[in-house]
């Protein structure tokens, strides 16, 4: 038995940790990209116009393309719950648990709230969608995190430095002479990451940022949202984001693969594009 195969057994167990999957992902697929799932109807082929199951027909057809290209695959719930598709959203991360149980799900919902109301909202990532992983806010402090931390074969990616201009309306204002950004990646790498399941969430588009951040967290996973579409660049990316070993990125992209073209050919066009930005992520790890 090959190797990968022997992973991929040793995922199917329930009790293999997000972080261990990826750890393990990113050495078996030689990856560090994570793919988007945002389905936008209006951006799909013609020939799925009007389909009832067009939203999983597409994301399958993605996935099947480029799974061996990506370290984890990111659907962003508000895509699905804007259409009622809910329950295409479940079927695609039973997918991806069944036929590529190797590749970390990460459920990109930004969840945050304290209480019962989170506790909810870690069943709905954790339970209902089976995801490895989530994306949460930090502005409400530890007790809207703890429920996820609760589940510690989960991961917990928390909003850090994120890629939006608008972020620094909040995130770089100065508290005790540093910007608020590094205290959060401060409070997430001393306090929060007891059981090391945490990750950050930092944009491309501020690569000093991402160094800071990374300086900070040592190897803890970065979540990079913001190449492709939003206009990071890679090789700034890879060399403020990487750790010692040139890892630790889920560097994301999203529409600028999923959207390649729009035509019958769209799935083998995401590949080529995925494949292309594996390969320049790779060209600057060393």
């Amino acid at each position: 038995m090959s190797r990968y195969n022997t992973v991929c057994l040793k995922l199917r167990d329930p009790a293999v940790t997000f972080i261990e999957k990826l750890s393990a992902v990113w050495q078996t697929q030689n990856t560090q990209l994570c793919i988007g799932l945002d389905p936008d109807l209006a951006k799909f082929p013609a020939h799925l116009q009007g389909k009832p199951d067009a939203i999983l027909t597409f994301c399958k057809a993605i996935i099947d393309a480029t799974a061996d290209t990506a370290c984890a695959f990111k659907p962003q719930i508000a895509y699905f719950a804007a259409l009622r598709a809910e329950d295409q959203l479940e079927e695609i991360c039973g997918y991806l648990r069944t036929r590529y149980p190797q590749i970390p799900v990460v459920l990109d919902a930004k969840r945050g709230d304290i209480g019962a109301t989170a506790e909810q909202y870690a069943r709905e990532a954790f339970e209902r969608y089976g995801a490895d992983a989530v994306t949460v806010n930090p502005y409400m402090g530890f007790d809207s995190v703890q429920p996820y931390l609760e589940r510690q074969d989960k991961g917990v990616i928390v909003l850090c430095r994120t890629s939006n201009p608008g972020g620094s309306d909040l995130q770089f204002l100065t508290v005790d002479g540093k910007p608020l950004y590094q205290h959060v990646a401060q409070l997430v790498a001393d306090k929060w990451n007891t059981n090391g399941q945490c990750a950050l969430v930092v944009g491309a588009t501020f690569p000093n940022e991402l160094a800071q951040v990374r300086a900070i967290v040592g190897d803890m996973p970065l979540l990079i949202p913001g190449i492709g579409a939003q206009g990071g660049d890679i090789k700034a990316t890879v060399e403020a984001g990487r750790t010692a070993n040139g890892s630790g990125m889920m560097i994301n992209s999203s529409r600028a693969i999923l959207y390649a073209k729009a035509d019958e050919n769209f799935a083998q066009a995401a590949r080529q594009v995925a494949l292309e930005t594996r390969d320049a992520i790779n060209r600057f790890r060393a």
